[in-house]
């Protein structure tokens, strides 16, 4: 819980800081110039935070450091960094949080061994824990840092209570922080969100077969704007299911496709509506294939401005074999989230009966 508040204190403290000099009644051409004072002045007191600081993380792992030194160095550390990196200059966040993660872990060792005599904790190995799970939570890299932590020390013993700690404090990070983390933050308040989750497009993986309409309204060529009109106002469940309805010549073949958009305009042109829904409707088609992606139909709807696409046979590009709208794009969304949201019940089922 410890390092996963400290990777949420980590990032906001930052950004923070980063609000801080903003606000300053200065030309940000200065912001640097502060920063690099504030830097040399903890710096004169606490020597240890300038540099890379990988001498320092060899010492806090091999616990050659006092409680009081890490105290002052993590501190120290932590401040240095936000106020380089919120003053606007170009900087790394990997060794400096790691020193100060590691000097959080050493001080806790210690700190618990002085008020339980029976604790004996490692500093070393407290200080290797909360360098994985302080990072790879502020950064939403754990796995990565746990991998990372084991290949420094090849300690076996470390990887359980690493991969344990890491992942408490990533999943509190996740509740304090959820749309950013501290790499990430700068860009969503830029407006762009960075998606957190690596996961292939439900539409990649759907064809239009899945979710197409297999009932498909068709009129025949020659029937009139006006029948059509007044079938819609009386709510025919044949011509009212859909926005579009696909037009058939005597054949039954697809011979185009008028929408209600369509009739009205087909209606402000002649208001007697004697105009066939042929002439009145669109002959330019854009079609769909049973065994086409979701993605790939969905792309053909944006390039087109377009909502539905009659599906047709790719061997016989005018039978008609079903109806792709807008909804049949969103229902594959939706059974992905409820896949991800239904709990099923395993071998506990049994047991809850019992």
């Amino acid at each position: 819980m410890i390092c996963g508040l400290a990777a949420v204190g980590f990032s906001r403290l930052l950004y923070w800081t980063e609000d801080q000099f903003e606000k300053l009644p200065v030309d940000e051409l200065w912001w640097p110039a502060i920063g690099a004072l504030g830097l040399g002045i903890i710096g004169y007191f606490v020597p240890r935070v300038l540099g890379v600081g990988y001498d320092t993380i060899s010492d806090i792992l091999n616990a050659n450091l006092a409680l009081k030194l890490l105290i002052i160095v993590m501190i120290a550390k932590a401040i240095a960094l936000v106020i380089s990196l919120g003053s606007g200059t170009s900087g790394g966040l990997l060794a400096p949080m790691f020193m100060s993660s590691a000097a959080l872990g050493g001080a806790f060792a210690i700190g618990t061994n002085h008020l339980f005599s029976g604790a004996n904790l490692s500093p070393g190995a407290f200080a290797l824990v909360a360098m994985g799970a302080v990072f790879g939570a502020a950064s939403r890299a754990t796995f990565s840092f746990i991998i990372f932590a084991f290949e420094i020390t090849r300690d076996y013993n470390s990887v359980l209570p690493l991969m344990l700690v890491s992942v408490i404090a990533d999943g509190i990070a996740m509740i304090l922080m959820p749309s950013a983390s501290i790499m990430t933050e700068k860009l969503a308040r830029r407006g762009l969100r960075i998606h957190q989750d690596y996961e292939a497009d439900v539409l990649h993986q759907v064809v239009v077969a899945e979710t197409m309409d297999c009932d498909v309204p068709t009129l025949p060529a020659s029937m009139r704007v006006g029948e059509l009109a007044a079938r819609i106002a009386k709510h025919d469940p044949v011509v009212s299911r859909h926005q579009g309805m696909v037009i058939v010549d005597a054949e039954g073949r697809l011979a185009g496709i008028i929408t209600r958009a369509d009739v009205l305009r087909a209606l402000d042109q002649d208001p007697l509506g004697e105009m066939t829904v042929l002439e009145g409707g669109s002959r330019k088609l854009v079609v769909t294939y049973p065994d086409e992606s979701l993605h790939e139909a969905s792309a053909k709807m944006l390039r087109n401005n377009i909502g539905r696409l009659p599906v047709v046979e790719r061997s016989d590009p005018r039978k008609v074999v079903g109806y792709l709208g807008r909804p049949g794009i969103m229902v594959a969304r939706l059974r992905r989230l409820e896949e991800e949201h239904v709990r099923e019940p395993g071998w506990m089922k049994g047991v809850s009966r019992r």
